[in-house]
Order: C-alpha cells, then structure tokens, then sequence
C-alpha cells in the first residue's frame, strides 16, 4: 500500500495522466476503498481478543484513545488542518495506513492529506520496528509484555510482525494479538468519527447514522468468527482484500499533487513524531506498571 501510494504520486507529478481516468481513479480512491476495508472484518475473531484477556483489551482501548485525543489536540495547537489531523490521529492510534484509509472515508479528505498523512506514519513506524527490540532489556520486558508493547504501540500490521518477532515467537504472537485487537477498534473509531462529522453539520436529517462499510465490516467478523464463511468463499476475498487497498491508495497517489503536499509544511510531521513517542510511552507505562 505505501508503495502503491509512492508509485501513484511520482507517476501522476512526472509523468502525467490522461483526463479519461479520472472516472477509474475516483473509483478506486472511494468506492474500492469503502469495500475493502469492510472486507477485512473476514480477518478477524472475537476468539482473538479473547486471547489479549479483559485486562489486554481495556489497555488498547485507552492507548488508543489516549493517543487519538492527545494527536487531535497537538495538531489544532499547531494549527494543523482539521481532516489532515484526523488523518494523523487515527494513523498513529489504530493501524496506520489502513486506519487512514479507512479515516478517509469519513473524513474526505484531499488526495494531499492522504499522502502526508501515510508518509508520517510510515517514517515513524519504521523507525519504531528498528528502535523496539534495542530496548526489550533496557525496560525489562519479558517476551510476552515486549510483544504487547510493540503490538500496542507501532503502526502497520508488517512493522509489528517485523518487530515482534526479533524478540522470539512469543513475542511475535502476542505483539499480532495486541495489534489485531487494535485493528478490531477501528470499526467503533470510524462509527464515531461518522457521528461526529454529521452531528456537527447540517446533514443530519436523512443521514445513515453508521457507515454501511462499517455495518459489513462488523457483520463480517461475526461471521467470521462463528465460521459461517466457507473456505473456498473466505480465503480469496481475504486474499484480494490487500490488492484492493492497494489499488485505492495508488489512486489516491495518482490524484495527488506534490505542491499542494509541500504547502502543509513541516507541522504535520511534527504531530505524527510526538503522537507516535506518546503511544510509545503510554503503553510501556500501562504494561509495567499493570501485567
């Protein structure tokens, strides 16, 4: 996805596009991307947050939003702008460049933010992925805590599974529960972000209170997790899920401009850096002083 996205926008700012794919880049950049992320409620269980404990749970609800809130609150300090910030917020808190997407959704931002948005939170996850496992004993952590730590704190599913795993495989099979029951917090987020967005409007009335991508995403999972998905029917939709995700971000990139990119300054970097520490810092506090 984060290369799609790359592609696209050095593709679109060099080479140029033919005005006839609009129609197939807007597509992809929003109705593609509403499906996919629905369509990754096939991915999960309620048997795998069962895994994390109640105790687990409650610890990546608050460092979510924890983290959501004091982003939010960092960037209109900074004066960032309000979508861009949503962006950021729900990348650092949730599971970077899918929760973006999926943010986007609701949010609509400008093909611009997005590309900021997954630039910053793919810098400081990967320096996160390098800097975890250097400090699994200066901190003390046991396996299976350095495995919440980083599953609790860094970004993309890959990043974690990266970082996790350096520890030893039960740090690696704990930091993926942690993560998936971040990524299972994004339905709610989104839900809530929808609310928000159209109570503070004028579009209330007539308005579908949750998103219908949301409505399958939940439905998905309960399926899922009862297994009433066939196999045969499961596995390619699961397997199509990234190809889907990655196409719309290429899209996104494609209709990007990288001067309007540049005018959003260096603020924005800013938020996405000190979000990132304070996720880092909180969950390490939370698993210390709580497990």
């Amino acid at each position: 996805m984060i290369l799609a996205i790359v592609i696209g926008l050095i593709f679109a700012n060099i080479v140029g596009l033919s005005p006839r794919t609009s129609g197939g880049i807007g597509l992809a950049g929003k109705h593609l991307l509403r499906v996919a992320v629905a369509l990754l409620g096939l991915q999960l269980t309620f048997a795998q947050l069962a895994e994390l404990g109640i105790k687990g749970i409650l610890f990546a609800v608050a460092a979510l939003l924890l983290t959501f809130y004091f982003s939010l609150g960092l960037g209109r300090l900074l004066g960032i702008d309000r979508k861009l910030n949503l962006l950021l917020a729900a990348g650092t808190s949730v599971c970077g460049a899918s929760a973006i997407a999926g943010a986007n959704a609701v949010a609509k931002a400008d093909d611009e933010d997005v590309c900021y948005a997954v630039a910053c939170i793919t810098l400081f996850g990967s320096i996160a992925m390098f800097l975890f496992p250097a400090f699994q004993d200066a901190f003390a952590l046991e396996p299976q805590d350095f495995g919440y730590w980083v599953g609790l704190s860094v970004h993309e599913v890959g990043q974690v599974v990266a970082a996790g795993f350096q520890a030893g495989d039960v740090a690696g099979q704990s930091a993926v529960v942690a993560k998936l029951a971040r990524v299972m917090l994004l339905a709610p987020l989104l839900t809530g972000l929808f609310l928000a967005t159209t109570l503070s409007s004028s579009r209330l009335a007539g308005t579908q209170m949750v998103p219908w991508f949301i409505v399958v995403f939940l439905l998905f999972m309960m399926l899922n997790s009862g297994g009433l998905v066939a196999e045969e029917i499961r596995t390619p939709l699961v397997e199509a899920t990234p190809l889907m995700l990655t196409a719309a971000m290429s899209a996104l990139g494609l209709g990007a401009d990288v001067t309007k990119i540049r005018k959003r300054g260096s603020r924005p970097l800013v938020v996405a850096g000190f979000s990132s520490a304070f996720i880092a810092a909180l969950s390490l506090l939370l698993i210390k002083s709580l497990f």
